[in-house]
């Protein structure tokens, strides 16, 4: 699989050597220097590009692709008041677009966990609800993309919460996020359910950005002869 990095931090690092190790070939690493590669490189030339730059760039990025038909896999967040543009795109341009606010399989069960727990939880009016997110202090967006989906799972079990809000005492209708940068952490997210007499916890720490990576280049081997919009609920069922 010939593939395009657009995004060389440390994440873009570590997907080439995964992708590396499965046997794959990095044809093109677009980064900051160099982000006008991208216009020159076609859909016979690239089998399918990986994208984890910044969420001031990702939106551009993904739109190249999508309009060369090059299979995208995206895992940039802080972008996704234009999601539903990309989505649109993805359509008239009969391309290949897949997205995860987060490539780790272990968070994607938590995701499922997340979404029971609060049926269960649902009825016991008795217990307020925060989430917190813990990342390293390069990251640029915060709440994070999946303290978001963490949140957005919540919600669409609870009628009355309409919202989540990031470092802020939340409302009746509200969910907090509790947003924090600490030194090298890679990511650990936690809800908690607290009354007055107790308190239920559930919690993903990452220890290391290789899980990351790995789920997004087994994504993009996924992808391959697909067209759509796409994301881990598809290819992990």
């Amino acid at each position: 699989m010939r593939i395009v990095l657009i995004g060389y931090g440390k994440m873009g690092k570590e997907i080439e050597r995964i992708a590396m190790d499965r046997g794959h070939q990095i044809v093109s690493k677009i980064d900051i220097e160099n982000p006008d590669d991208l216009i020159s490189l076609t859909n016979k030339e690239v089998d399918v590009a990986i994208e984890f730059s910044n969420p001031i760039s990702a939106f551009s990025n993904i739109m190249k692709c999508i309009e060369k038909q090059i299979p995208i896999v995206c895992g940039t967040t802080g972008w996704l008041e234009k999601k539903a543009e990309v989505e649109k795109a993805t359509q008239s341009f009969d391309s290949t677009f897949f997205y995860a606010s987060n490539y780790s399989i272990g968070v994607n069960l938590f995701f499922k966990l997340n979404k029971q727990l609060a049926k269960l939880m649902q009825p016991h009016a008795g217990y307020d609800i925060y989430t917190n997110e813990i990342h390293h202090i390069e990251k640029k967006d915060s709440p994070s993309g999946t303290a978001i989906t963490i949140a957005e799972g919540i919600m669409s079990q609870y009628s009355n919460k309409k919202k989540w809000v990031n470092n802020e005492i939340p409302g009746a209708d509200e969910i907090a996020i509790w947003s924090q940068r600490e030194s090298t952490k890679p990511g650990t997210h936690t809800v908690k359910y607290i009354s007055k007499v107790d308190q239920i916890e559930v919690t993903h720490e990452a220890f290391s950005r290789e899980g990351f990576a790995l789920g997004a280049v087994i994504a993009a081997e996924w992808i391959l002869g697909k067209k759509g919009v796409l994301g881990m609920d598809d290819m992990l069922n």
